[in-house]
């Protein structure tokens, strides 16, 4: 396996594989791999001759007071994983690697970008965008790998593909859980035991607004009041959002007649989860 630090090193790898016709899978990460993320390793191992994961934690996509800073790192565990689920390369810049002094341009996705975390988080599909097309460019990859966990994300980044014409196929991937049914996720290294429990409430909540749906009931409002009331049984939750929206604009929807994602975000302690469903 190799390891790369800079744009040059990686284009040393992928010219001579491209000129082979050789398919190229990207994994794109910030890191602290988990198994949710070797889901997604183990898709583009299956379906490409080479797979490429970046480990990158990229700051322009965090806004003033988040976690850029006590975000969980650990990259020799992620070399580990990766060399175990038989990665072909990492890539692991620095942030002056990928932002050069005088960085001036970003890619940007409306009207999807503007609700669910787009709310709270306005700066922040900006930077994803921004840096998923500089991996792109970089990886001139075939196909790239997407957990559904980050469903508006997934939706934004298919958006961008469609609408600037970039040559690759965006593969969305299913969230993986913990046996209790806690998405995976970087962020739940900060939870405390208790926390830990709490954050439960979440896929209770999301499993019982799905069944609501199933079976029969779609009326998209009192749907969300039942994941709404589910939640705040929880007193160390804080709810963000609970929405319903329709999978195309990520525009809310009253009357649920087509496809739908229901998201949510979910403050435990100090710790910000989301999780979803579509159907």
């Amino acid at each position: 396996m190799k390891i790369t630090k800079t744009v040059e090193e990686v284009k040393r790898f992928v010219k001579p594989w491209k000129k082979e016709g050789l398919s190229i899978g990207l994994v794109p990460t910030m890191g602290f791999l988990h198994e949710g993320h070797a889901s997604l390793i183990k898709r583009a191992r299956e379906e490409n001759d080479i797979v490429i994961v970046s480990d990158f934690v990229n700051p322009i996509q965090f806004g003033v007071g988040e976690d850029l800073e006590s975000y969980p790192r650990d990259f020799e565990a992620d070399c580990q994983l990766c060399r175990d689920l038989g990665v072909d390369l990492i890539f692991n810049p620095s942030p002056e690697e990928m932002y050069l002094d005088g960085f001036h341009t970003h890619v940007g996705v409306d009207v999807l970008s503007k609700g669910l975390c787009g709310k709270t988080r306005p700066i922040h599909f900006n930077g994803v965008c921004t840096v998923v097309s500089k991996l792109f460019n970089i990886a001139e990859a075939d196909r790239a790998y997407f957990g559904q966990k980050d469903a508006q994300q997934l939706c934004i980044v298919k958006r961008m593909v469609r609408d600037l014409n970039f040559n690759i196929e965006i593969v969305g991937c299913p969230i993986i859980r913990e046996n209790d049914g806690l998405a995976k996720s970087s962020r739940n290294t900060y939870l405390s035991f208790d926390e830990r429990k709490a954050a439960l409430i979440i896929n209770k909540a999301l499993t019982t607004g799905k069944s609501l749906l199933l079976s029969g009931v779609h009326d998209a409002d009192k749907i969300k009041e039942e994941v709404t009331k589910i939640i705040e049984t929880e007193p160390l939750a804080k709810i963000d959002y609970v929405e319903i929206v329709e999978t195309n604009e990520l525009q809310p929807v009253k009357q649920i007649t087509g496809e739908i994602l229901c998201a949510v975000a979910v403050y435990i302690g100090k710790t910000r989860l989301i999780d979803n469903f579509f159907a």
